[in-house]
């Protein structure tokens, strides 16, 4: 009895293996089935998805023109999260780095693009260049798995030969001046202003060398009928020129000196100078500056003031020795981007006179579709040498033209973002112009 009841129940499950396999043979003849995706395969079948992570890069041309990828709101569902941050040349133009760092399918695989603007480039011109530079950074992750987009035409134009030298045919000698000037006018029955302004500006940026020198000027007028003989008639006056020269040390060590002359009515200088000379230490190379930079820089030097009129401590001139010692970190990733710096100086005359300033800024992409971003700013002031020893006006007070005894100043911003629906934002929709 037992030899024969297994043997029953081999004969039953040798039929159900037997009918099984006739299913799955007539299934497949009908509807064959898809292939097992590993990751790798499962990118090369579809277009990537890229998170586009910049500010004032024409996200919407970029996402109108290369449209052979998936562009997704949310980081966590990209393929690839495009980093992109701009730094200003000596030229006056923009570098745009763009850093390709790969997810998913594509985790490890990162790439790293530069693109450099000139000041004559329109607006047109960049964000074409962007476009280009965005595409070719694309095609490296589509070109793994050998699959490229349809119709792909690729045109090279470059004026750079091998031979050529740096700053070949350049007559300025890497020089860059800049003019503005500025005016406006506005008023009412009982109130008019007035406002001029211009600047200039000298720059010389190498490698190894940055030569800065800028002018501004600034005088605007306020004039208020108040049912009275004269009118309320006030004024504010600021100039100012500024200059630092830089020597680069290697990836880490500047030295250099920096300098200012300037006259103010709303600090009551009548005319300032100073000068200099400082040394600052950066922990990460300078190379890496569009990622991370943590800058400490420590500067003394000596100032000369001539006031408008008696200080708080009966001075009309004086001169003040100084030091300054400062500390920068700045670093952007795909999870945010992170500020933060602190400032320490004081006159060495009278070492209580002194001034410690604070700011912070952080924006973090908490979760998915959840952001948060705050802003510190915070002040502790014991250095007002400048201040007049009169009381202000109301009128100064209210049109704030004149500067006013403070022990600190803080400002505070926080503000968080929930977006959810669709992670696709591929699509730009201009209408109504918005």
């Amino acid at each position: 009895m037992p030899l024969r009841l297994r043997a029953t129940t081999t004969s039953v499950l040798t039929t159900l293996f037997t009918l099984l396999s006739f299913a799955e043979e007539a299934a497949a003849v009908q509807e064959p089935s898809a292939p097992r995706q590993t990751p790798s395969s499962a990118a090369s079948t579809r277009p990537p998805s890229i998170f586009l992570d910049c500010e004032s890069c024409f996200a919407d041309y970029l996402r109108a023109e290369v449209t052979f990828v998936d562009f997704v709101r949310d980081r966590t569902e990209a393929d690839v999260h495009v980093l992109i941050t701009r730094a200003e040349t000596g030229a006056g133009g923009g570098e745009y780095t763009l850093q390709f760092i790969g997810a998913r399918a594509f985790a490890g695989l990162t790439e790293t693009i530069r693109t450099v603007t000139t000041p004559s480039d329109s607006e047109d011109q960049v964000r074409r260049q962007l476009a280009t530079a965005l595409r070719v950074g694309v095609l490296r992750y589509l070109s793994r798995d050998g699959l490229l987009p349809p119709g792909l035409a690729v045109t090279v134009r470059t004026g750079a030969g091998p031979d050529r030298p740096e700053g070949a045919g350049d007559g300025w000698n890497k020089w860059v001046f800049s003019l503005r000037g500025s005016a406006a006018f506005q008023g009412e029955e009982s109130s008019r202003e007035r406002e001029l302004g211009g600047d200039l500006s000298a720059d010389r940026i190498t490698p190894d060398w940055k030569v800065t020198f800028g002018v501004e000027l600034e005088h605007a007028v306020e004039e208020f009928d108040l049912d009275e003989e004269e009118p309320v008639h006030v004024e504010r006056r600021e100039r100012d020129f500024g200059w630092l020269v830089v020597n680069g040390l290697g990836e880490h060590w500047s030295v250099g000196a920096t300098g200012d002359i300037e006259s103010s009515t709303f600090d009551n200088i009548k005319l300032s100078a100073s000068a200099s000379p400082a040394i600052e230490f950066n922990v990460f190379p300078y190379s890496t500056y569009t990622r991370r930079q943590l800058r400490t820089l420590y500067g003394a030097g000596v100032m000369r003031n001539q006031y408008y009129e008696p200080t708080l401590f009966g001075k009309l001139e004086e001169t003040l020795p100084f030091h300054q010692l400062s500390l920068s970190y700045e670093q952007r990733e795909p999870w945010g981007s992170l500020e933060a710096s602190a400032e320490w100086s004081q006159y060495l005359h009278d070492l209580t006179k002194a001034r410690l300033e604070l700011e912070g800024q952080i924006a973090l992409r908490v979760a998915r579709g959840l952001s948060v971003s705050a802003e510190v700013n915070a002040s502790r002031i014991r250095d007002q040498l400048a201040l007049p020893a009169r009381d202000a006006t109301p009128e100064e007070i209210l049109l704030r033209i004149r500067r006013i005894q403070s022990g600190y100043e803080y400002a505070v911003g926080v503000s968080l973002t929930y977006t959810f629906g669709s992670i696709f934002s591929a699509v730009v929709n201009p209408r109504f112009g918005q």
